[in-house]
C-alpha cells in the first residue's frame, strides 16, 4: 500500500521583538547617602513676579472653594470626581519602610485602600504576614485603617491620594519599626530591588528665570515715557509751600 504523505502546517514565526512587560511593582532600597544642603544666594528667597501671581491665584482659588463649599450639591460633587477619575485613572502608592526602603505599585483610583494593603501584605515575608500594620501620611498624621469606616469605602481618588502618594507603613510589632531593621519582604522581591530615580533638579532652572524677569522689569523702568515728556512732576503741598 502506498502511504498518503501527510501534510503539515507550521506558524509563521513573527519577525517582531517581544513586548516588554512592565513589572506589576518597583522596589526601590533606600538612598546609600544624603547629599549635603548646598548655600543657597539671598536671590533664591526673593520671590519673582511669577511666584507672586501664583501665590496669588492659589490663595484666591481656596478662598472661594472655601466660600462656596456649602453650596455644593451632591451632583456638583459627584462630577468633580467624575472628572478627576477621567483624568487621573491609575494612582501610583509607594509604600515606604522604616529602614526608608519604598515599595512601589499602581492601582487604579477606583479601588479602595485594601488593595494596597493586600498587596503589601502579600508581599511580606511569610513569618511577617500575620502580623498588622497600618498605612499613614504625615504631616499632619492620617490613618489609612480598614477597619475605619470613612476609610474603606472611599477609592483611592476620593482619599486624594491620586495621581500619586507615598504612605508610611507602621507595623503592631515595633521590633520591626527601627530604622536598623531591613523590610520585612520576601526573597523575591528583595532580589528585584533597584535604585531610587533621581529627582529632577527644578532650582537649575531658578537662575536664568530669576534674572530673565529682572532683566525685564528692568527693562520697562528704564523704557522712555509714550508721551515723551521727561518732566517730573512736583506734588501740589510741595509747591504751596515753596511760595513765602
Amino acid at each position: 500500500m502506498s502511504s498518503q504523505p501527510t501534510s503539515s502546517t507550521t506558524e509563521p514565526k513573527s519577525s517582531e521583538p517581544p513586548v516588554a512587560v512592565e513589572p506589576e511593582f518597583k522596589y526601590y532600597r533606600a538612598p546609600q547617602s544624603i547629599a549635603a544642603p548646598r548655600e543657597l544666594p539671598d536671590s533664591y528667597f526673593t520671590p519673582t513676579y511669577a511666584d507672586l501671581k501664583a501665590a496669588q491665584a492659589s490663595l484666591t482659588a481656596r478662598t472661594q472653594a472655601l466660600t462656596n463649599a456649602p453650596l455644593r450639591t451632591q451632583a456638583m460633587r459627584d462630577a468633580e470626581d467624575k472628572v478627576k477619575r477621567a483624568r487621573w485613572p491609575h494612582t501610583a502608592v509607594r509604600v515606604k519602610f522604616s529602614d526608608r526602603s519604598q515599595l512601589e505599585k499602581t492601582f487604579q483610583s477606583t479601588d479602595k485602600i485594601r488593595s494596597v494593603y493586600a498587596f503589601v501584605r502579600g508581599s511580606l515575608r511569610e513569618d511577617v504576614r500575620p502580623i498588622k500594620f497600618v498605612l499613614y501620611q504625615t504631616p499632619p498624621k492620617r490613618e489609612f485603617k480598614v477597619s475605619d469606616p470613612d476609610v474603606r469605602n472611599l477609592s483611592l481618588a476620593e482619599l486624594q491620594l491620586a495621581p500619586s502618594s507615598v504612605l508610611l507603613l507602621r507595623f503592631e510589632d515595633d521590633a520591626l519599626n527601627h530604622v536598623d531593621v531591613p523590610a520585612p519582604l520576601d526573597p523575591s522581591i528583595l532580589a528585584q530591588v533597584e535604585d531610587l530615580p533621581i529627582p529632577p533638579d527644578f532650582d537649575s532652572e531658578l537662575p536664568s528665570e530669576t534674572s530673565s524677569v529682572k532683566n525685564s522689569t528692568a527693562a520697562s523702568s528704564s523704557a522712555p515715557s509714550t508721551s515723551g515728556k521727561s518732566e517730573i512732576k512736583v506734588p501740589k503741598w510741595l509747591k504751596m509751600g515753596s511760595k513765602k
